[in-house]
């Protein structure tokens, strides 16, 4: 069983660093189910 099996994830990804997109694409190896994702520019 690993870390994320079975979790509920909320994912927020910077505009200038990793996208929300790159983290769930990671995160479709796991058991994980991303129930938001949203890349915001932090400044």
């Amino acid at each position: 069983m690993g870390l994320f099996d079975g979790k509920k994830v909320i994912v927020i990804g910077d505009r200038d660093g990793i996208p929300a997109p790159a983290v769930e694409e990671c995160l479709k190896t796991t058991n994980a189910e991303v129930v938001f994702a949203s890349t915001e520019c932090f400044v």
